[in-house]
């Protein structure tokens, strides 16, 4: 059903992965939930860690929104930054690689697709059928799609069971979209900074918000960019509102107050800016180059479109779920606001399910399940283990 390369050994000093290696899968073809078949599919992922005999001792790390499959270590001694996840995955810590192999993969349609190190088929892909970008003759893809890939690589991996599913965020979504669709494979679901079990009104009106700026963009060019520059100002654009919505005023008030922009006159210059601005700017530059607007497109629609079970069948699928849940809000939280994880709790337990509930405590706002995520070390050690 699907291919890898080779499994890399790793390096490590005491508590870290240490360094990691891009691995990729591979499909013939894959057809999506919409009924559309795409030919040539390929994926990145990383594994910490070593499957056990049984094949039961693994845990799949989903990536949020922005992320890619770098959820641990680093690929060189020299790099800055480890992945996202790295206060709580490795030897001895809390998703410990010293007992659980775990598999984290970038999904289909990828947003990073300038970043070297990852793998995925989108709309910036080739297609086969003609040698050009796919662009918007790229199928629609859902959440169901995502896991469902996920799915296939982890059967040619060699697992026969899912000690636990997790991830933050858009990974939120397809922990718990795992626990649904393939009830018998997940004993546990970690939903960090989660969007429920489907994405709100205010939550589709937000991602639709995102997307605007890419759309009227000129150069996006109803998303046939092949070989152009492509919509640069609208996904900066797109970029800095992401940016500010995953966060908090506490955070923005303790990180600038109302300072303006060294060197910045704001009453004698128009375009002085506040430092807020100015770091907001420089977010979007350092990281635009990287990004694909047309994935990031496709990506806001496949969150926008969740929902377990899809339209009305919402309960069916809660009723299909086995795993034990943790629904692990941020109290700060903006974009996914604390009170989607709590009207899950509530569903969960009222159809029986055995739902956990625990919220990480700062002013960093939804970045707080990526930033702080080590404050939920003890609670994660438990729940992991019981």
């Amino acid at each position: 059903m699907g291919g890898m390369d080779r499994v890399f050994e790793t390096t490590r000093a005491k508590g870290e992965v240490g360094v990691v290696e891009k691995k990729v899968f591979t499909m013939p073809s894959y057809t999506t939930l919409g009924g559309k078949t795409i030919r040539d599919v390929r994926i990145g992922y990383e594994t910490y860690g070593k499957l056990n005999a049984r094949g039961d001792n693994a845990i799949f790390i989903a990536h949020y929104f922005s992320g890619t499959s770098h959820a641990a270590g680093r690929y060189a001694h020299t790099d800055e930054e480890p992945g996202y996840w790295d206060a709580i995955i490795g030897p001895g810590k809390a998703i410990d690689t010293d007992r659980y192999f775990v598999v984290s993969a970038d999904t289909l349609a990828n947003v990073n697709t300038g970043d070297p190190n990852m793998v995925t088929t989108g709309p910036a892909s080739i297609n086969p059928d003609t040698g050009k970008q796919y662009g918007l003759d790229f199928p629609v893809v859902t959440i169901r799609d995502f896991v469902n890939v996920q799915k296939a690589l982890v059967d040619a991996l060699g697992i026969r069971k899912l000690h636990a599913m997790a991830g933050p965020s858009m990974g939120s979504m397809q922990a718990i979209e795992w626990a649904t669709a393939y009830p018998e494979m997940v004993e546990r679901v970690v939903a960090v900074i989660p969007a429920g079990l489907e994405a709100d009104p205010y939550l589709v009106g937000m991602l639709n918000v995102w997307t605007a700026p890419i759309l009227l963009d000129a150069a996006w060019n109803n998303g046939d960019y092949q070989g152009a520059q492509g919509p640069i100002k609208g996904l900066a654009m797109a970029l800095k509102t992401i940016t500010l919505n995953g966060r908090h005023p506490g955070w923005a008030n303790a990180a600038f107050g109302r300072k303006s922009e060294e060197g910045g006159d704001l009453l004698q210059d128009l375009s002085a800016r506040y430092a807020i601005e100015a770091v907001l700017d420089k977010v979007t530059t350092d990281r635009v180059a990287t990004l694909d607007a047309n994935s990031l497109l496709y990506t806001a629609k496949a969150c926008q479109l969740f929902s377990l079970g899809h339209e009305g069948k919402l309960l069916d699928a809660v009723d299909r779920i086995q795993a034990r849940v943790l629904m692990m809000p941020a109290a700060s939280d903006l974009l996914m606001l604390p009170q989607y994880a709590q009207k899950a709790v509530d569903v969960l337990r009222a159809r029986g399910k055995n739902v956990e509930y625990a919220v990480l405590e700062g002013e960093g706002g939804h970045f707080d399940g990526l930033l702080i995520i080590e404050q939920a070390d003890a609670v994660l050690r438990k729940f992991l283990e019981n």
